[in-house]
This record gives C-alpha cells, sequence and structure tokens, in this order.
C-alpha cells in the first residue's frame, strides 16, 4: 500500500472537490428551469446533510467546543447560503461565462485574505499560479463572454465578487477551528446551520406548494447534486486541515474544465481550441501552485 504524505492527499481531496463541483454545475443546468436557486440550494444541502448524518451518528469524536459553536454556525451560513444567494442574483444580470470568469478569482482573494490575517504566508509560486488558473478559466470560457451584457452587468458583476469574497474569508476562517475540532464535527454543524435559512428562501419560491410537480429526471440530479455535495464539501474541509486554503481554492479551477468535459460527453457541446489551451493553462497554473519550493530542499541540506 502507497503511503502518501499529508499534504498530498489534502491536494487530492481539494482535486476531488473541484472536480465535484463542476460535475454538480452540469446537473444543475438539467434542473435550472424546474426549479429556484433558493429551492436548488436547499435541497442540495438538504440531501448532503442526510448523507453525512449516519457518519455523525456513528462517530465518537463529534465534540465542538461551546466558544467555537456560534462563529461554526455563522461561518456555515455565509458559506452555503450567503454566498449561493449573492452568485445566484449576480447570475439574473450576467452570463454564465462571465460570471464564471469572476467567481475564478475565488484563489486569488483566498491567498488575499490569508495573507492579509496572517493565516499563510504569500509566496511566488502561489501569485503566478494563480495567475495561470484565472487566465486559464478565461480561456476555457472564452467564447462565452462574448454574451451580450446586461443592463446591470455591474451589479451582477459585484455580486459574484461577493460571492466569491465571501467564501474565500470562509476558507481561511475555517482552519483554526479544524484544528480544535473533527471535519465531521465542523461539516455538519456548519451544514445543518445553513438549511434554516435555505429553508425560508425556498418557501419564498413555493417549493413545498409545488413538490409533486418535481418529475423523476429533476430528482436524479437533484440528488447527484446533494451527494456529491457532502462529498465535496467533507474532502474540502479535510483539505482545509491539512494545508494552506489557497491550495485548496485553487483546485476550484477545476471545476469548469469538469464542466466542460462533460457537456462535450454529456451534451454534445463542442470544445474550441482556445478551451484546450485553457485547460493546459490551469493544469500548469495547479502545478507551479501546489510544487513545493525548492528552497526547503536549501533548507534540509544547508551549504557548507
Amino acid at each position: 500500500m502507497i503511503n502518501l504524505p499529508r499534504e498530498t492527499l489534502a491536494l487530492l481531496a481539494a482535486m476531488l472537490t473541484g472536480i465535484l463541483v463542476g460535475a454538480s454545475m452540469v446537473a444543475i443546468r438539467h434542473i435550472s428551469q424546474d426549479i429556484g436557486p433558493g429551492s436548488q440550494a436547499f435541497l442540495r444541502y438538504s440531501i448532503a446533510y442526510l448523507c453525512v448524518l449516519p457518519f455523525l451518528l456513528r462517530a465518537k469524536d463529534v465534540h465542538i467546543a461551546r466558544k467555537d459553536m456560534i462563529a461554526v454556525t455563522m461561518i456555515g451560513v455565509v458559506q452555503f447560503a450567503v454566498v449561493v444567494v449573492l452568485l445566484n442574483f449576480g447570475l439574473q444580470y450576467m452570463s454564465a461565462a462571465r460570471a464564471a470568469l469572476i467567481f475564478a478569482s475565488f484563489p486569488l482573494l483566498t491567498m488575499l485574505v490569508g495573507v492579509a490575517m496572517k493565516r499563510e504566508q504569500f509566496t511566488r509560486a502561489k501569485g503566478i499560479g494563480v495567475g495561470l488558473t484565472i487566465l486559464g478559466v478565461g480561456l476555457t470560457i472564452g467564447e462565452g463572454l462574448s454574451a451580450h451584457a446586461g443592463e446591470n452587468e455591474l451589479l451582477g458583476a459585484l455580486a459574484v465578487l461577493a460571492s466569491a469574497l465571501c467564501g474565500a474569508i470562509c476558507s481561511v476562517l475555517y482552519r483554526p477551528y479544524l484544528s480544535r475540532s473533527s471535519t465531521l464535527a465542523i461539516g455538519s454543524l456548519s451544514m445543518a446551520a445553513s438549511i434554516g435559512f435555505l429553508f425560508l428562501l425556498a418557501l419564498g419560491e413555493g417549493l413545498f406548494a409545488d413538490f409533486n410537480s418535481i418529475v423523476a429526471k429533476t430528482w436524479e440530479s437533484v440528488l447527484f447534486i446533494g451527494v456529491s455535495s457532502a462529498i465535496a464539501y467533507m474532502a474540502w474541509l479535510w483539505a482545509l486541515r491539512h494545508t494552506d486554503p489557497t491550495r485548496v481554492s485553487i483546485f476550484l479551477s477545476l471545476s469548469p474544465v469538469t464542466a466542460t468535459f462533460l457537456g462535450y460527453l454529456m451534451l454534445g457541446e463542442t470544445v474550441s481550441i482556445s478551451t484546450g489551451i485553457g485547460i493546459v493553462t490551469i493544469i500548469i497554473g495547479l502545478w507551479v501552485a501546489t510544487r513545493k519550493p525548492s528552497l526547503r530542499k536549501l533548507d534540509a541540506n544547508p551549504a557548507e
């Protein structure tokens, strides 16, 4: 059996998160016209919580210090509710491609927040890697950027940027609580805290009045999104526990790559040359941002 370092496993967990988020984006396309955005989020995280609940009930160490519970609850509401609301609001005024490009600033914002809060160190490799992944995302979805801009596109752009910023702040704030409590404990409390807020949004959209009208195919997509969200979120938290937030969040750039690949396979969407170049650029950016600096080797073998 191959024993991999914890940091390597953390990067693999972050990679899994990025891939699952991209797969969920494809599934969401099938239900976007059938279920409102708030209702989608409510069903998504309700199912995700039900997936986590059996492990939570069987776990022995799910204790969270009382002083941490309020903070974790607030972070969970922001992570699952505020981020989703702001993103969906922004999508009302701009194309999905433009929104995806703005949201790709997530790792850059995470790095800036982490450095500002002195939770991680800035390195040239991280800066270059983050820049390359943003460029790669732009190339991957470049054709969609030519979509006609809406009248309130600036308002939409600010909402999407605020969504990314909220997610970045949560990524940084989670780290100290994950060092004191288990991933399962933090994840389940955060998710449960958001469900109540999302319930109000779903109620306002009339989800429960039209509940019986949801068809089987839509339920299949909802179930996939919910289960994949449970896996992705727990993997993301575990990764945050074992490596820098920037290194974790940068793998979200795999989301548009995964969505593009699955869109090609399942929906017959075309893949342009610029998309291929963008994917390669993202891969290079990930390698640059996550590789270990050569200075560590010099520190381990200092010159005489």
